[in-house]
């Protein structure tokens, strides 16, 4: 089809189809896909036979025109006999005469052209939402391009950086073994002169001497009486001369004892956080439940829906059910738990008051000693690594023990993290402990009276890789109180903070990602993290300050990008 584009970019002039002169083209027949001039389509188009019927529109506007959909010749997909006359809108079919006695009757019928008009803006909004979405990810296309040139930008970096510390290393090394060289020499020099100074006062003495013993010796063979007496006085005063006197001991060389060459020595490669992309982070709430609590200290889903809480010193533990908006109490104990984990078996463990084994919940509602024992210190915390291995943060204060355990099913302590390579003590309290997945152990540790706190991260060999003290902009006027923690599916950690009620978002080296103000989706004071193994966020709360009443409340949240 021509256009107003092909007729002024052609090389060939375009005559008009009709009277095939220069005159200028004006206008075309949609109809007969004709151009015309002016004088054409007045006086000799006009004649052809349905004229009056035809699309004749201004050659401007041919790049814009859009033909008219014919709705009156469609053949019923049914019935090919019958032509559609009406579209079903519960069907989404378009339907003949026949088709509506038999089937669609009763459905919501309508003109096949405002069904065209509906599906068309269908498409338009559906088409503007790939275009947005088209564009957003172009832009996150450019976005990771300058993340990877500026990744690009800082390995290179850093390669050099390492290789000028490599040569000035060799060459500190280099000077060091030059500076002991010559140390040694010296060394060695020093006890030479001492020892070579006592051997030649030895030598003179022992050659003067020998001189003498001659001499005396002479004086015994002389045969004149006269001559020995003479000589005999003289003699005597040689045999009466004292030995040289030489030092008792003499300092070795100094011996050299081999270093090792380690990261400290060298340097080392440390995380240095996430490259800066953005995060769209989501929390929308799922479910509320009001529960008759003053505190949800631990919250812990179990695989048949149901949920297990207690509330700390305030002596409760209860088995939860929901049942549409509310929670139906299965079974409760009037006991004080500091430590709660239900492992992938669905076995329930506790940490409790003054008890150093774990306890569990049997079958028939009594609770049992467990196999996991960790005297002489008290569980505080259990995180369920799996049917396996657990971990255990515990402590001892008339010991002054802190200590991470990490236990095998046999009730094996397998590994117990206590102190660092200098022999000082890791933790302070450590009440809360989760793990990522390439095998780092996070650790809330209390260092204060007052819930101050920070998050101790442990590499796989226990060492310490870093400490999250809260960030600078949001503890800026109140410090980082960190009670619970919890890895999501995604393998971040999440931090809950007691006074400012911001999660804390880091990734699994325990860096600093993002955050997300609770308040912002209308819950507050939340206290006790846990996932549920569908992905979503159990958020327990504690009851406002001041409040007389046990009202704290269960959220149940979907995640979004974290």
């Amino acid at each position: 089809m021509a256009s107003s584009q092909s007729v002024r970019k052609g090389q060939v002039p375009v005559n008009c189809k009709l009277c095939e002169t220069n005159r200028t083209i004006q206008w075309k027949c949609m109809d007969c896909s004709m151009l015309m001039c002016g004088y054409c389509t007045d006086n000799v188009h006009s004649k052809f036979k349905n004229a009056k019927d035809h699309k004749i529109i201004s050659l401007k506007d041919v790049g814009m025109y859009r033909e008219e959909m014919d709705f009156t010749n469609i053949k019923c997909a049914e019935h090919t006999e019958q032509v559609s006359c009406l579209y079903c809108s519960k069907c989404q079919i378009l339907v003949c005469p026949t088709c509506i006695m038999k089937v669609h009757k009763k459905h919501d019928l309508i003109k096949i052209s405002d069904a065209y008009n509906i599906k068309v803006n269908i498409l338009k909004k559906g088409q503007s939402k790939m275009q947005k979405s088209n564009y957003k990810i172009n832009a996150k296309k450019d976005q990771l391009n300058k993340l990877v040139s500026a990744e690009n930008i800082k390995y290179n970096k850093e390669k050099r950086n390492i290789r000028s510390h490599e040569e000035t290393v060799k060459e500190q090394v280099e000077q060091y073994f030059k500076e002991l060289k010559n140390k040694l020499e010296q060394s060695h020099e020093t006890v030479l002169t001492s020892v070579k100074s006592d051997l030649n006062a030895i030598s003179l003495f022992t050659t003067q001497k020998e001189d003498k013993i001659t001499e005396v010796q002479n004086c015994i063979d002389l045969s004149n009486a006269s001559e020995f007496f003479k000589e005999v006085k003289k003699m005597e005063k040689f045999t009466e001369t004292q030995e040289p006197r030489t030092r008792p001991s003499y300092a070795s060389s100094q011996k050299f004892v081999p270093g090792n060459i380690n990261q400290s020595n060298i340097g080392s490669l440390q995380d240095d956080g996430n490259l800066s992309s953005e995060k769209n982070i989501s929390l929308v709430i799922n479910n509320e439940y009001q529960t008759e609590l003053d505190l949800i200290f631990h919250v812990s889903p179990c695989l048949d829906q149901s949920i297990w809480m207690n509330s700390g010193t305030y002596k409760v533990l209860q088995r939860v059910k929901p049942e549409g908006t509310n929670l139906k109490v299965m079974s409760e104990f009037n006991i004080i738990v500091y430590g709660m984990a239900v492992t992938p078996s669905n076995q329930l463990l506790l940490g409790v008051f003054e008890e150093t084994r774990l306890q569990h919940i049997s079958s028939s509602g009594e609770l049992t000693d467990s196999v996991y024992d960790v005297s002489p210190l008290l569980p505080i915390a259990i995180h369920v690594i799996s049917d396996n291995k657990l971990i255990v943060g515990a402590y001892n204060s008339k010991l002054k023990r802190r200590a991470v355990i990490v236990m095998n099913k046999k009730g094996d302590k397998e590994t117990v993290y206590e102190h660092d390579e200098h022999n000082q003590p890791i933790f302070n309290s450590p009440g809360y402990i989760t793990t990522t997945c390439n095998g780092n152990i996070h650790v809330v540790d209390e260092i204060s009276d007052d819930w101050c706190g920070k998050v101790m991260v442990l590499g796989q060999e226990g060492h310490i890789i870093n400490q999250y003290t809260g960030h600078p902009t949001i503890n800026k006027s109140e410090p980082f109180k960190p009670v619970h923690i919890v890895t999501t599916p995604s393998d971040n950690v999440v931090v809950s903070d007691l006074i400012t009620q911001i999660l804390h978002i880091l990734n699994d080296n325990g860096h600093f990602i993002s955050y997300f103000n609770t308040k912002d989706i209308g819950i507050e004071f939340p206290y006790s993290l846990a996932f549920n193994t569908t992905g979503q966020l159990y958020i327990g709360c504690r009851m406002a300050a001041g409040s007389q009443t046990k009202d704290a409340k269960l959220y149940v949240i979907n995640i979004e990008g974290f």
